[in-house]
């Protein structure tokens, strides 16, 4: 290129820039203009309250839910307790903790083991009553005496749990999971939850209704270790200083995660798969030192259950000895598997996750159409109880008579038939010399039915229609029992009805398996609970400790992984179903991808509630009469700070306090030196359960609403904060690994207010975020990953 080009393309060049200019402010213009919409939206988004639910239904009540305070409060006040305390503090707090574990898996196992003596007793003796009457004939008599027993009994359990509990209504493992992630439901740990938990389910199980002991059992062991470690009561003048310690949600927390391992180590006397169940299904924060806390209490569980089954063995126990406490010993040393026995075993598994979304998506209706039914009254509750326990009796009486009767085999195992107690050759209506295989799994308490199915050495005990009507109505009734006024458990049930299933399908291929039909029936009920419960580990080492049988590890490794893999495909699994039809707010451990595409200042909603370092008491009263919010930001503003500075977080419990002790000045000034000696830490802790002061119950003179307070010594001075333009995707990863209440958002540029809004449980719901933004709903409906099936009510 010459120079005089060059020369000739310099105005030219400049004219294109002009041009470029012109064209160019439009678009900057433009982009101004949908800057200045977005805030205007924001704006507007921040000025309107949370409208999504902050309700549950817990007990078929509505309840309000409020979120636990697992941060450490980090105030003055707070710094200079910890300050003063001395080494000999800290061994109590770590003496008593561990007292505490102890204490907590002693009375679990207590409770356990006379739970099974009960259930076994008054279960026994209406069998045996029962069975007399059919020996003598007297058929009519014998189904009256059956069915009217069965009425009482969870008539009973209806009762107490409508009138007295309703919280302790269904197995209670959906509440404590959502208690361990930091969701707070009324009454859900209280003592007349704890009673008529283990009452209600005593009677309900012995009423021979298809459900189980293990849930409710969870929800004892969480109750038991809530109450034990709630930090005493004045109530009952238990004030002693050692145990005002835990006084706090995070220490109750650890001691709820160390009640439910022990709960399930009660159940089914396995303790290592109780610590792996509360690791891997109920808590939602770990640490190692938990661990050893969990696993010290459920060994405190087998210890003390293996020196009371000692007791009952030697005779002591009534009917109970034989029975109860599962434990399923289906030990073989002749056990061998080969190649060619892995098919049917992944066949097992296909279908057992197939079987356990339908399980439940079914439950997941019922629930709502006995939440319909629930809604009208109590007396709707206990006639639905009522209806389904004679159901359940003409169910379990009616069918045994259309199985024929067979004959003894020639070398029983036991005696046959049996006659007056539990076993596998029961004679119902049968001549001398035979047996009703159908009356051997109906006539039985669910764990007898369970060792009758895992039984090896009686592959030619039952017939393919026997177990395949078993096995259909075990399936249907435990769907329709769990959602009555009563406590009931899922686990049980699902076992019975995948070891029928599974003893089913070893009897379609017998003649290409080497393995046993008990053998396939362990299997069936380990495919049935991971296509249900969608657990892989803790199911795994729970079956084992359940069987002693583990030459089947692979096999049950297998299945599980199977099962829950097909499963995921369809639906969630059943707690977490549980869960969101009871409307409780559970964070999930992952974000939805539509999360990532929006920002914390996208979900921050209004209006904010701010107070100042030094604020007028009658503000203080206003905003907490007038709201309903937890934490307030505070600011400091000139003459306390050159400019707007945000101070820290101050919560409501706290205020409240504040405002009872009436540490009020006349003037507005700063009193750090007085705040120590009028207060003690302790002042803070948080009170027993269902305990806490409310602003309504504190009355002040107009001279005190006109004072001030000084609200620095007690405000969080290092609250978690964001910046307002981090993804929601990460807030929330933040929000539920360090177990948060609040999460301030803070502008991204400085200079003007502090502070944007506060983050709580609710701005994580996708109730709320599809609220705010709908547009994400058809993304989400795109890119739907689940299989969507026709609907399982229209299969049927």
């Amino acid at each position: 290129m010459s120079a005089t080009s060059l020369h000739c393309s310099a105005p030219a060049a400049a004219e294109n820039v002009q041009d470029s200019l012109l064209l160019s402010q439009p678009l900057i213009l433009q982009e101004r203009q949908q800057q200045q919409q977005e805030e205007q939206h924001r704006t507007l988004r921040r000025s309107a309250s949370n409208t999504t639910s902050q309700v549950a239904i817990v007990g078929s009540n509505l309840c309000p839910i409020e979120s636990l305070d697992y941060e450490i409060t980090e105030n003055v006040l707070f710094k200079q307790d910890w300050r003063s305390r001395e080494k000999i503090q800290i061994v109590q707090y770590i003496f008593m903790k561990w007292t505490l574990c102890f204490l907590i898996g002693f009375f679990v196992s207590l409770v356990g083991f006379f739970n099974n003596l009960a259930v076994e007793n008054i279960a026994g003796l209406k069998f045996v009553i029962t069975s007399n009457m059919m020996l003598a004939r007297k058929f009519m008599a014998a189904f009256i005496i059956f069915s009217s027993s069965n009425l009482a009994l969870a008539l009973f359990a209806s009762l107490i749990t409508a009138f007295i509990a309703p919280e302790a209504a269904g197995s209670g493992i959906p509440e404590v999971k959502a208690y361990l992630n930091g969701v707070d439901a009324p009454a859900i740990f209280s003592l007349r939850t704890l009673f008529v938990k283990i009452v209600g389910s005593i009677s309900a199980v012995s009423s021979s209704l298809n459900i189980g002991k293990a849930g409710p059992m969870v929800h004892t062991g969480a109750c038991i270790a809530a109450i034990l470690g709630q930090g005493g009561s004045k109530k009952y003048g238990l004030t002693w200083k050692w145990i005002r310690y835990f006084k706090n949600d995070r220490d109750r927390r650890d001691f709820v995660t160390c009640g439910s391992a022990a709960g399930i180590a009660a159940a089914f006397r396995a303790p290592v798969g109780g610590v792996l169940f509360a690791l891997e299904e109920m808590a939602s924060w770990w640490k190692s030192a938990l661990l050893w806390r969990a696993f010290f209490t459920t060994a405190v569980v087998a210890i003390v259950l293996r020196a009371l089954i000692d007791v009952c063995l030697r005779g002591e126990c009534g009917l109970f000895g034989k029975g109860g406490l599962i434990m399923f010993d289906v030990t073989s040393a002749d056990i061998s598997y080969h190649l060619w026995d892995v098919p049917p075993v992944i066949l097992l598994g296909v279908i057992g996750g197939i079987l356990g979304s339908l399980y439940n998506s079914l439950l997941q209706k019922v629930l709502r159409i006995y939440n319909l039914i629930n809604e009208k009254g109590t007396v709707y509750k206990i006639l639905l109880a009522c209806s389904i326990s004679i159901c359940t009796s003409c169910l379990l009486f009616g069918l045994p008579w259309i199985a024929s009767c067979r004959p003894c085999p020639l070398d029983p195992s036991e005696p046959c038939p049996t006659i007056g107690r539990s076993g596998n050759y029961k004679k119902f209506q049968c001549p001398p010399g035979h047996y009703n295989d159908l009356a051997s799994l109906f006539f039985n308490t669910n764990d007898d039915a369970i060792k009758n199915l895992f039984s090896k050495n009686t592959d030619a005990e039952f017939h393919h229609l026997s177990m395949l009507i078993f096995f259909v109505t075990c399936f249907f009734l435990s769907i329709f029992s769990y959602g009555i006024v009563a406590p009931s458990g899922l686990f049980v049930p699902v076992i019975v009805t995948g070891a029928s299933y599974g003893r089913f399908v070893g009897m379609l291929v017998s003649s290409h398996s080497n393995l046993n039909h008990g053998l396939f029936a362990v299997l069936g009920s380990a495919s049935l609970l991971g296509g249900s419960m969608r657990m892989t580990v803790s199911l795994c080492v729970i079956i084992l400790e359940l069987t002693n049988n583990l030459l089947l590890l692979p096999l049950i490794m297998l299945v599980l992984l199977i099962s829950k893999t097909v499963a995921d495909a369809f639906d969630a699994n059943i707690y977490d179903l549980i869960m969101k039809s009871k409307g409780l707010p559970y964070l999930e451990d992952h974000s939805e991808p539509y999360m990532r595409q929006l920002t914390v200042g996208d979900v921050v909603t209004g209006p904010l509630q701010l107070f100042h370092g030094v604020e007028k008491v009658s503000n203080i009263v206003h905003v907490l009469k007038t709201t309903g919010h937890n934490g307030f930001p505070v600011v400091d503003e000139p003459p306390f700070s050159e400019s707007p500075v945000l101070s820290g977080l101050i919560l409501r419990a706290h205020l409240v306090i504040l405002l009872k002790k009436k540490a009020f000045v006349p003037t507005p000034m700063q009193m750090f030196s007085n705040s120590f000696n009028e207060f003690l830490a302790d002042d803070f802790a948080k009170k027993g359960l269902g305990n806490g002061d409310r602003i309504e119950d504190i009355s002040l003179s107009e001279e005190e609403m006109n004072m001030f307070v000084d609200l620095h010594p007690f405000t969080n001075t290092s609250p978690y904060s964001v910046v307002e333009t981090m993804s929601l995707a990460k807030a929330l990863l933040l929000f539920r690994e360090v177990g948060l209440r609040h999460l301030l958002v803070i502008p991204k540029v400085s200079g003007g207010i502090p502070v944007v809004g506060i983050l709580t449980r609710h701005d994580f719901m996708p109730a709320h975020i599809l609220n705010l933004h709908p547009m994400l709903l058809r993304s989400i409906t795109r890119k739907r990953l689940r299989f969507q099936l026709p609907s399982w009510s229209k299969l049927l």
